[in-house]
């Protein structure tokens, strides 16, 4: 699988923002904002079709990650691809009791509800996600997002001797905050290292000044 082709592919992708909600929802404190941190497991990255394989989330709200309100649902998908597998670790006979896809994404919709959603690389997610919402018959989310990718480079030192990377992976925040790896490539483990990831760079942009909500999306 060509790993350098399909960041490329994501990094392109432009995440159009214009039917967000004008910027009085973001006058509310960061701490009391309800997020909801994601991230989706696929059949493949191709967003016409490829398929969404498992939603994992979790509930981000008083800088407490909330374990209690966290969301995950396998999703019945007849597409497979025995490549991908090797990666996300879910086969076809996985999970036994899984709904289809369009109670799925009912269900994802209720948890969700207004709150911001978080995730890394929140394009690829979010455009998986509303792709099958169309398919379905729904609207798809016009919730905001932050996508913690962009988010780190905001910590960094601007140096002529540091070298920014042009994309910084999940496992690069693994590594760099020292966040356990364990469930790594599963979505309710990649949704909880990046839930931990947001609220460490959360805490090095306050070290720098005083954060607002409206101050994340710039």
């Amino acid at each position: 699988m060509n790993f350098s082709k399909i960041i490329k592919t994501i990094l392109s992708y432009v995440w159009d923002t214009s039917d967000a909600s004008s910027d009085e929802d973001l006058l509310g404190d960061i701490n009391t904002t309800r997020f909801v941190v994601l991230d989706t497991e696929t059949t493949g990255f191709d967003y016409e079709n490829d398929r969404i394989l498992c939603i994992g989330a979790i509930v981000l709200q008083n800088n407490t990650i909330s374990i209690q309100d966290s969301f995950e649902v396998y999703i019945v998908q007849e597409h497979y691809n025995k490549a991908t597998a090797q990666i996300h670790g879910i086969l076809k006979d996985f999970v036994l009791d899984r709904p289809n896809e369009l109670e799925a994404l009912k269900q994802f919709q209720t948890y969700l509800g207004d709150s911001i959603i978080i995730a890394h690389h929140t394009a690829f997610d979010v455009t998986m996600i509303n792709k099958a919402l169309e398919r379905n018959g729904l609207p798809v989310l016009k919730n905001r997002t932050l996508d913690t990718a962009k988010l780190y480079k905001k910590t960094l030192i601007v140096s002529n001797l540091l070298e920014v990377k042009e994309n910084y992976t999940l496992d690069d925040l693994a590594d760099k905050f020292d966040i356990s790896k364990k469930d790594r490539h599963t979505a309710m483990g990649d949704a909880y290292i990046t839930a931990i990831a947001f609220l460490k760079i959360l805490k090095k942009l306050r070290e720098q000044k005083e954060i607002t909500l409206k101050e994340l999306f710039k």
